[in-house]
């Protein structure tokens, strides 16, 4: 039986929202998450974890927690090193019963969590969004970037994960203890690896949702309206580099036995 989101008095949701030089957009963003989100009935909080911005990001979300100091919004500011450091640090600090991240850029509306929510209430552990599949929409993407994607996606679903459309948006939710185990046994992008140099779109979600599925964790998939946002800092060529170099090292880690 699924847990209903009203039941709990602590925050039933952690949203965290990973940034990084989102100075342009972060303001109109936190406004439409934080209206969204206060007209649920569940008790929520809003990370907003900075990945070592060189312009007005950090303190731009700070600005905007002081402003809104009845809000339970947090502000972290790290060091760049990525997106999926950025993640790991906001699950590491949430409290919520249900963990999730977004795209600063909104790509995927923020009102699309109501349908993952119904997800946890049907008993799914981990849910994702999905940009294929049967009511999922693409808008104003370019051909050769849907092209290169589902190429990607192909790879990965022969070598690590059979069955999943799209591992790659940027909408991902899971239950609180299945995100805390699952974020403390990823090995790409943990302490030790090497920082990136500027933005960097990488395959730690292959390797989070891999691990979801070697653990046996319930995923669920939600077909989302996503929006091509023509500002992104998908690299494509470097981009698609990386995250096939990181669909192999998932593969060698789990031939390892580095997985556990």
């Amino acid at each position: 039986m699924g847990e209903s989101p009203q039941a709990t008095c602590a925050p039933y949701l952690s949203l965290i929202i990973p940034a990084y030089n989102e100075g342009t957009r972060l303001g109109a963003t936190l406004r439409m998450v934080t209206d969204y989100l206060g007209s649920q009935t569940y008790r929520w909080e809003l990370l907003v974890v900075d990945d070592g911005s060189d312009d007005e990001t950090l303190p731009l979300a700070r600005a905007f927690a002081a402003d809104h100091a009845s809000l339970p919004v947090r502000v972290i500011g790290n060091p760049h090193r990525g997106k999926a450091y950025a993640v790991r640090t906001g699950v590491l600090a949430a409290r919520g019963k249900v963990v999730g991240f977004t795209d600063a850029d909104l790509a995927t509306p923020i009102d699309t969590l109501a349908a993952a929510i119904d997800r946890f209430a049907a008993g799914a552990d981990v849910v994702i969004g999905s940009r294929e599949g049967p009511g999922a929409v693409r808008r104003d993407e370019p051909a050769y970037r849907h092209l290169m994607g589902r190429v990607f996606n192909g790879l990965v679903q022969i070598i690590a994960l059979p069955g999943i459309q799209d591992t790659q948006c940027g909408f991902k939710f899971m239950r609180g203890p299945v995100a805390r185990k699952l974020f403390a046994v990823t090995h790409l992008y943990d302490e030790q690896s090497a920082a990136p140099q500027g933005p960097a779109v990488t395959g730690f979600d292959v390797e989070l949702l891999y691990l979801a599925r070697r653990h046996g964790y319930r995923i669920a998939e939600v077909a989302v309206v996503w929006q091509y946002v023509s500002e992104s800092k998908v690299n494509p060529l470097r981009d698609t580099l990386r995250n096939l170099r990181d669909l192999l090292l998932v593969r060698a880690n789990s031939l390892r036995g580095r997985y556990r």
